[in-house]
């Protein structure tokens, strides 16, 4: 079976799922592609060789001859978009964040469980990066104790979306899936009850930015308080009781000179994550064809636009904002 896919949005990431699909991605095939800036899509495409142009995304979604759409077009676009793709049935790679507001992301998720069929899958590729089965595995091991503190150290800001969600998510509110979630442990992911709070920024008084906000879950049985950064991070750590485990970024080259040793920060992300993102497609696709839902859901796309949304908050009032996503439906379990 060959998945014919439909991309809306041909800017950089568009562009990139494009040259994925065109040419990497076995059992899939780049058959249309939308922009609302017409040149840059028919550059795009003929970089594919054989695509159309739509001029128009929901045109592109009811096109019948695409199986599958992916969405990398503007933020605010998304959510109109990802429900146009469930109400057509038709499975939707959605580039983070899902929705521009909790309320829309909510929305996206009531039109996927009326349909009964979970169709959306949110554009957070870490969780398909090649060292997380190690990084995740290594608590499991003799040689390393459980973890005492979780933690993600953040390095780079983002303005539109939590990037690094799969580790946020669990480390912040807890188990999320069976197949890859790090092992609970009572006293960090002690179950609903807990309360989980997002501390505000700290503003710096020597510029016009902010300190990156902090997660604070403070667990109901007072074995502690926990404190992890909620924006986007390109290394994570787990201290543990005799160690620490981190998921190094692996630069190419490092160096060592005038008592000081490290590495450049590359401007272009996509290459540090280039796996990552060739991965998550090729595990989407393969989802489309047996029927078996893979990366994260609208569920956690709402999880992370509602923590985001609590850390705004928190930044405005200057004081702790509690955050309740409610219960996750069955629908998301698993």
């Amino acid at each position: 079976m060959t998945v014919q896919i439909g991309i809306i949005g041909c800017g950089v990431m568009g562009a990139d799922h494009c040259r994925l699909l065109h040419g990497e991605i076995f059992g899939a095939k780049l058959v249309a592609v939308q922009d609302s800036d017409r040149p840059r899509a028919a550059l795009v495409a003929a970089s594919a060789g054989d695509v159309r142009i739509h001029d128009f995304a929901h045109d592109l979604i009811a096109d019948r001859d695409i199986d599958a759409v992916v969405i990398a077009s503007p933020d605010h676009t998304h959510a109109a978009l990802a429900t146009a793709c469930v109400e057509a049935g038709k499975p939707v790679l959605c580039e983070k964040p899902l929705a521009a507001t909790i309320e829309e992301c909510q929305a996206v998720m009531t039109m996927e469980m009326t349909g009964g069929r979970r169709l959306v899958q949110v554009g957070y590729m870490r969780r398909f990066d090649p060292g997380l089965p190690r990084y995740e595995a290594q608590p499991r091991r003799p040689a390393v104790r459980p973890p005492a503190v979780p933690a993600l150290r953040p390095q780079k800001r983002c303005r539109a979306a939590l990037h690094h969600f799969r580790l946020g998510h669990r480390e912040f509110f807890g188990p999320r899936d069976r197949h890859r979630a790090l092992p609970a442990r009572r006293g960090i992911c002690s179950g609903d009850s807990d309360q989980r709070q997002i501390l505000p920024a700290c503003r710096n008084a020597a510029a016009s930015v902010h300190r990156p906000g902090i997660g604070e879950r403070r667990h109901c049985d007072g074995r502690g308080v926990s404190r992890r950064p909620i924006r986007l991070r390109c290394s994570s750590e787990l201290v543990c009781e005799d160690g620490t485990v981190s998921l190094a970024p692996n630069p190419p080259v490092s160096r060592r000179h005038a008592h000081r040793e490290g590495f450049e920060i590359d401007g272009d992300w996509r290459a540090r994550f280039a796996d990552a993102y060739r991965d998550q497609l090729k595990e989407w696709v393969a989802s489309i064809e047996d029927g078996r839902p893979v990366g994260s859901s609208a569920w956690d796309g709402y999880a992370a636009s509602a923590t985001a949304a609590a850390a705004l908050e928190a930044l405005a009032a200057g004081g702790k904002t509690a955050t309740n996503l409610g219960e996750r439906p069955a629908f998301y379990a698993g």
